[in-house]
């Protein structure tokens, strides 16, 4: 009774702590391998639930996952300590796998923050001087706001995988939630950066009427938002989806990040 929750951090560190490589300048092994570090996150929450729940099957403890995110070198030219790093698509994407993780296990994950939310690792805020840009992480979480107070939906996700360098993992990510006023969202995350994917959902025990869409993505998997181009990065509609007969299917660009409203 002493405590309400158990913390854990995990942060992505794709080559070692020696040399973390560029927010800005990586390859194609270097995205594929964030994502898959990425994922480790959802077998260290099921490791500690499985621990918590032989110890309190009341659920009466929370896990509160405070710090998380990319880890990479800090922006030429800045104070090393103060971790400063930009913020790519790549990080947007990340954000959308740890939040759809986080969601898949609201029964036990209580808090899911980040450490520091200007200027630093995962940022949703840059600042410089009087300045300020909105991050692609800003706006993940921005899209993924619908899922605040809203109840899990069970999800049953069958997908083919990304594979590169002789590695696979799920191509795509996925959560859904219902609101107090029975709006469905589903937040998908398409990882491969080189093939669109198709997705068919099938409604269960609602009645699909009308669909509403934001898509987060760019041309460049390395693309970012500067102060010179503080916009290049930002969610518009998506219309990418068909409604029939309460299936959804939808077609998933590559790299990308999408959240549907269904009512």
């Amino acid at each position: 009774e002493m405590f309400q929750g158990l913390s854990i951090h995990y942060y992505t560190v794709v080559d070692g702590w020696d040399y973390k490589g560029s927010a800005t300048k990586f390859d194609e092994r270097e995205w594929f391998e964030t994502f898959r570090l990425n994922y480790d996150i959802d077998n260290i929450i099921k490791g500690h639930k499985a621990i918590m729940d032989r110890y309190d099957p009341a659920k009466t403890k929370g896990l509160v996952v405070d710090e998380w995110g990319n880890w990479f070198q800090v922006e030429p030219g800045t104070n090393p300590g103060f971790l400063y790093q930009q913020n790519s698509l790549r990080d947007a994407i990340t954000a959308a796998i740890h939040l759809n993780i986080f969601n898949q296990h609201a029964d036990r994950v209580k808090v899911a923050n980040l450490a520091q939310i200007v200027n630093v690792l995962q940022s949703v805020i840059l600042t410089k001087d009087d300045k300020m840009v909105l991050t692609p992480t800003y706006h993940v979480f921005r899209m993924f706001r619908v899922h605040q107070e809203a109840q899990l939906l069970k999800t049953d996700l069958k997908c083919e995988d990304y594979s590169f360098g002789g590695k696979k993992i799920p191509a795509i990510s996925a959560s859904a939630s219902i609101d107090k006023d029975g709006k469905i969202h589903i937040s998908l995350a398409n990882l491969n950066p080189n093939k669109e994917i198709v997705i068919n959902c099938p409604v269960v025990g609602s009645a699909a009427n009308t669909v509403t869409g934001e898509i987060l993505t760019a041309k460049e998997m390395s693309a970012f938002n500067s102060f010179e181009n503080p916009e290049l990065v930002k969610p518009v509609k998506f219309n990418g989806y068909k409604l029939r007969d309460n299936v959804l299917t939808v077609t998933m660009p590559a790299k990308s990040v999408v959240v549907l409203e269904i009512k």
